[in-house]
């Protein structure tokens, strides 16, 4: 049983017809036509305030048709207001939203997502109301008065976002302090979308045990006053009103009380320029890498007992990102696989507002790839959200333009215009290639337009080339590319699109191609005979492994010895163990080889 089981999830049911209600269902209640003119000034205050109280007698359903229409016009009339009637109508349509409609969708999401983890409730109760219960008046207005808040928030939330956790813990930031949230709306933002659920078991990374670092963010309100006092009295590097949510997000995951981070700022020197230094405050332990142990050793895991005992590289690469975070610095610590052995590093926002990601990465020791947990959904981010992070281009009018008109691609696509839909999607990837959900909407808006595919063949190719700079997303267009060359019966287009890619995957991503033949080699663990699938892992250890190491030992080698092993052929794991280490990069006395001798013990001594 998963720890995390959303089957569970209904501990009181409505009735269907309310549970099946869609966000953007057609209201009961008829709702005032907006003027035109009105819709080519943009939003008043007084219309905001006269929505917010007509929400309150009638529902916040009452006003999303009258809305949705005025977003509509002022984007076909292109009006200079169409974010502000637009984000209008998404706060109307999410304040109207059943919360046990919330529910279901929030769990399928995350379910869908796979970002489901054990520090989560396993159930969650079902109640009357909509989510605009979690906000009180003088919040909404707040809210829905700033036209560039909603903006961030919108561009911001994801689908497993907690939503009315999300809007709870905006309420209590809001009440604590109005004045300080107005100034201070961008750091509210991303303490709402990562502190909405737990974080997962192993953030920051897994080599310290849960009863010395409990994992436990601090209270989302004392969070917030922290770091705007902080940064009100001048007391942080980075000016934190001029960072957006989608930056502040990586300062404000902290699994420390705020004496460590206070303490930090007085007893770590290094500044923006030169950051990278705080890594190599921490004296490596060369003993415990020697002696295998990789489990933080010492009672407690303060950052003055790392500083004082020294600890390795997570622990080195643990003290710097959470010491930037005290001085309000965004900083992601990565955990990846070298030639020699596992790896941890950080990140951080410098002084000219780039992305430095390669603090005590040793790029001597090429390191295939590194992964790091996304505060927001602690999953992994992804390789092209790493980039995307550091290029920041989501803050570029063009982007934000090409954000609206996908926007609209996918309302037409709900209203069934597909025609409309496809006009919009391709503004918004004209106007920015990088929007990745515009290529998306701009694929299913083709789709139901038509059932030729043709064009859906034309828009992959161009997706291919929009993002060559960005691995993952090329390899993915090119897989759906093949796959509707081979639909179309252009067996031999496809096969030279495969054979494109995989020679690409071999010469520019050494860890994508890891991924592929621990792919293979799964498929033949799943569906061959034994002398099959050693014949497989041999042929994929001789192309694919030869100098390789420790990350293709983790996942291709040891996943595969160890099948042998359960299925009672531990002679012939020992003989693929001993064909990988004659095969990869193993280097005497360094890990990957203590790892291998200590599999090869295990096997021989009847332990799998």
């Amino acid at each position: 049983m998963p720890a995390f089981c959303f089957a569970e999830v209904v501990l009181i049911r409505l009735a269907i017809f309310v549970l099946l209600l869609g966000t953007r269902a057609a209201w009961a209640q008829e709702s005032a036509v907006i003027p035109a003119e009105e819709i080519a000034r943009g939003p008043s205050p007084a219309r905001v305030a006269a929505l917010v109280d007509r929400a309150a007698t009638q529902g916040w359903g009452s006003v999303v048709p009258s809305l949705r229409t005025a977003a509509r016009q002022a984007y076909e009339t292109n009006s200079g207001y169409v974010p502000a009637w637009y984000y209008l109508y998404r706060w109307a349509e999410l304040l109207a939203t059943p919360y046990n409609k919330a529910l279901n969708d929030w769990a399928a999401a995350v379910e869908k997502a796979g970002v489901a983890h054990p520090n989560m409730p396993s159930s969650y109760a079902y109640h009357p109301g909509a989510l605009s219960a979690q906000l009180s008046r003088e919040t909404q207005l707040a809210l829905l008065g700033n036209t560039a808040l909603s903006e961030e928030f919108f561009m911001l939330l994801s689908p497993v976002d907690c939503p009315w956790e999300v809007l709870a813990i905006l309420q209590k930031i809001y009440q604590q302090s109005p004045t300080l949230f107005a100034d201070y709306g961008s750091l509210a933002l991303a303490i709402a979308v990562v502190y909405d659920v737990p974080p997962t078991p192993n953030w920051p990374h897994g080599q310290v045990s849960v009863a010395v670092l409990p994992r436990q963010l601090p209270l989302p309100e004392q969070a917030f006053a922290y770091w705007a006092k902080l940064d009100r009295t001048g007391a942080t590097l980075q000016h934190l009103r001029r960072l957006p949510a989608s930056e502040l997000k990586f300062l404000v995951d902290v699994a420390v009380p705020f004496t460590e981070l206070d303490w930090a700022r007085q007893n770590v020197p290094p500044g923006l320029v030169d950051f990278e230094k705080a890594y190599f405050m921490v004296k490596y332990r060369k003993d415990r890498l020697e002696q295998n142990v990789y489990l933080w050793p010492t009672a407690d895991y303060q950052l003055a007992t790392i500083l004082t005992k020294g600890g390795i590289c997570v622990d080195q690469a643990y003290f710097a990102s959470t010491a930037g975070k005290a001085k309000g610095i965004p900083t992601i610590l990565f955990l990846g696989a070298g030639l020699d052995g596992r790896h941890a590093w950080f990140g951080y926002l410098d002084g000219g507002q780039h992305w430095q990601l390669d603090c005590g990465r040793y790029a001597e020791q090429k390191f295939i790839s590194g992964v790091a947990f996304d505060p927001q959904t602690w999953s992994k981010i992804n390789d092209h959200e790493l980039l995307f992070i550091t290029e920041r281009f989501r803050a570029l009018p063009t982007y934000k333009l090409s954000d609206m008109h996908a926007a609209f691609a996918t309302e037409y696509l709900f209203a069934h215009e597909p025609a409309l839909a496809v006009k919009a999607a391709r503004e918004a990837v004209n106007r920015d290639r990088r929007n990745l959900a515009a290529w998306t909407v701009l694929l299913d808006a083709q789709a139901a337009a038509s059932p030729d595919l043709s064009p859906r063949e034309a828009i992959l190719r161009e997706a291919v080339l929009a993002f060559q700079k960005y691995p993952d997303l090329e390899i993915a267009f090119s897989r759906q590319l093949v796959e509707v060359l081979r639909k179309r019966g252009e067996t031999s287009l496809a096969a030279f699109e495969e054979q494109r890619l995989g020679t690409k995957y071999a010469a520019t991503r050494g860890d994508l191609s890891i991924e592929q033949a621990a792919a293979t080699v799964d498929r033949s663990m799943k569906a061959d005979d034994v002398a099959t699938q050693i014949t497989v892992y041999n042929r994929v250890l001789d192309t694919a492994g030869r100098g390789q190491s420790i990350d293709f030992y983790d996942k291709v080698v040891a996943p595969f010895v160890r099948h042998l092993a359960s299925a009672n052929q531990v002679p012939a794991a020992l003989l693929s163990l001993d064909r990988a280490r004659r095969t990869l990069r193993v280097e005497p006395g360094k890990q990957l080889d203590l790892e291998m001798a200590g599999m090869a013990d295990r096997l021989k001594a009847g332990k799998k």
